[in-house]
């Protein structure tokens, strides 16, 4: 029944069925058809949908506000105010206009969350100008179309929130950690455009300050928009979802009343249907993935197919690599990234936990992945678009999209085996959940989730040996906790007057002098290492027990 199942949802995914009602109807159908009679109810896809981990999750409001958002600067003239920037800062460079192509798609990519747009607005714009400058056809329609996918690995993208959602960490850290991986990705495509512009002669606009600074300013109102989103977060003045509806609030009046780029009555109600079409979407699907999640992981599918692919000798870590980021790649050509990210994820996070990856290293990998699956041939998304935007054979841009996704793989390349690329942003974090941990003596599960890929992350485990032999290998064990009890020492009568009660066996030697000097009497202690001196009540007290006496009068 199970493969008739996998083999019947294979043909309806092929024959277009929407993603939704694939893994709606698979959930159902699965637990119908359980081996226990017990377990065939629908109920049971509900669990992992309405727990707070997802139902209670601030990105399922942060969704709708985020595209709401890339609408809005789609439809007014930001592309053209972005363009106008970046060639005032970099059009003075060695291939200056294609830095512009890839700053402006960066930075609208990162804003709207998606690729088409990208193309279609930033791509439309560029590759005229391109062409004109004395490009390479080749080379412009390969810069526009990779352009489409930049921008996924730099803050507030939101196919880092939504991976956020589904491995279930930290979407600030996420943002941290995609920093310095989309910058290295900007840079390596920024030295090859340099290279272009030096090769093919291209002219190059004078450096001017005065430019520079207008259009700085005619951009600042969308510069804002960043501004106001990683300031509120990296402040702590507003969550994440406090901060998209801020900036929805502020682009709608930016482009509105300062702009009046958009009408009021004439542009934001369909810009807001159509952004909430595509939001309730990507909503119904997250909910429809993780109702399929409640089955995949009662049925401990993931362990089972670790276990086979052991048995077939995977046991290093560089071989998991190499199959996880094909896998990836061929999931993320044959699927949008948001359906990507929801299907592949739940799948991998088990083997990247047997094989202790850091959770944002393993983000950076697959977010990457993503970026070189839009525009991998022969099935990238972003090829299909730009074929029918500049209305060029399919099969024409197999080969002019090559280097860059050659440039792309290098950089996944890079971040595959020098995890610290992804990983450096976090060791703050890391450092600090461990001194809190130490100052409220208790295991540092919070550095735990920061630190490796956890299975099952309400019970997080050690990642390291030194903290398995400190916290046992389940992390239960808790040596703040245990005390060396101190050697047993009855004093002697002349220490202590007959008043005072004398330690029963095995108690603590320094509560018992503690007694003492509560009493106003010299410690054990005290007379031992007093010279030989008889040690009797009659003594002169030294200065702390004259000070105690005075406080007691």
């Amino acid at each position: 029944m199970g493969a008739l199942l996998a083999i019947g949802v294979i043909l309806l995914g092929l024959l277009g069925t929407p993603l939704f009602a694939i893994m709606g109807g698979a959930s159902e159908l699965l637990w119908l058809t359980h081996d226990n009679p017990q377990l065939r109810f629908l109920r049971f896809i509900a669990p992992n949908v309405m727990d707070e981990r997802f139902a209670g999750s601030p990105i399922l409001v942060t969704i709708p506000l985020f595209t709401f958002v890339g609408y809005m600067m789609a439809e007014s003239k930001a592309p053209d105010r972005i363009v106008r920037a970046s060639s005032a800062f970099f059009g003075w460079l060695p291939g200056g206009l294609a830095m512009v192509c890839i700053v402006a798609s960066a930075f609208f990519t990162t804003l709207t969350g998606g690729s088409g747009v990208t193309i279609v607005a930033i791509g439309g714009l560029l590759y005229p100008a391109l062409r004109k400058q004395g490009y390479p056809d080749s080379y412009a329609l390969g810069l526009v179309t990779t352009g489409g996918s930049l921008g996924l690995l730099l803050p507030p993208s939101l196919p880092i929130l939504i991976y956020a959602l589904v491995a279930g960490i930290d979407f600030t850290a996420a943002f941290k950690a995609g920093l310095i991986p989309g910058v290295m990705i900007m840079v390596m495509l920024g030295f090859h455009a340099a290279y272009v512009g030096i090769k093919y002669k291209i002219p190059r606009e004078r450096p001017s300050l005065i430019r520079m600074a207008e259009a700085l300013w005619l951009l600042k109102w969308e510069l804002g928009a960043p501004v106001l989103i990683l300031g509120g977060l990296g402040t702590g003045l507003t969550s994440l979802d406090e901060s998209a509806a801020l900036t929805a609030v502020y682009i709608l009046v930016v482009e509105v009343f300062i702009h009046k780029d958009l009408s009021l009555r004439g542009d934001i109600p369909r810009v807001a249907r159509a952004s909430m079409a595509l939001a309730g979407a990507l909503i119904l699907i997250l909910t429809m993935a993780n109702a399929l999640i409640n089955f995949v992981v009662d049925q401990q599918i993931p362990a089972r197919v670790l276990e086979f692919m052991l048995q077939l000798g995977l046991t290093e870590t560089w071989q998991f690599l190499l199959i996880l980021n094909g896998f990836l790649l061929i999931l993320g050509m044959l699927m949008e990234g948001f359906s990507a990210i929801l299907v592949a994820v739940p799948l991998i996070l088990p083997f990247a936990a047997r094989f202790g990856l850091h959770p944002f290293h393993l983000a950076m990998m697959f977010l990457l992945n993503l970026e070189i699956a839009y525009v991998a041939p022969p099935l990238g998304l972003n090829l299909f678009i730009s074929s029918f935007r500049f209305d060029r054979p399919l099969v024409s841009l197999y080969r002019v999209v090559l280097p860059f996704t050659g440039i792309l793989a290098l950089g996944l390349a890079l971040v595959m085996y020098v995890p610290k690329i992804a990983t450096v942003l976090i060791d703050a974090d890391i450092d600090r959940a461990y001194a809190e941990a130490e100052k409220n003596q208790e295991p540092p599960r919070a550095a735990w989730l920061l630190q490796c890929v956890q299975e099952d992350r309400s019970n997080p485990l050690p990642c390291t040996a030194a903290d398995r032999a400190k916290f046992g290998a389940d992390g239960t064990e808790n040596p703040y906790l245990k005390a060396d009890p101190a050697p047993s020492a009855a004093p002697s009568a002349s220490a202590a007057p007959s008043a005072a009660p004398s330690a029963e066996p095995g108690a603590d030697a320094e509560d018992a002098d503690l007694f003492r000097e509560m009493m106003g009497e010299k410690p054990a202690g005290g007379a031992a290492s007093d010279a030989g001196a008889p040690a009797d009540a009659g003594a002169p007290a030294d200065d702390d027990d004259a000070l105690f006496k005075e406080m007691m009068k």
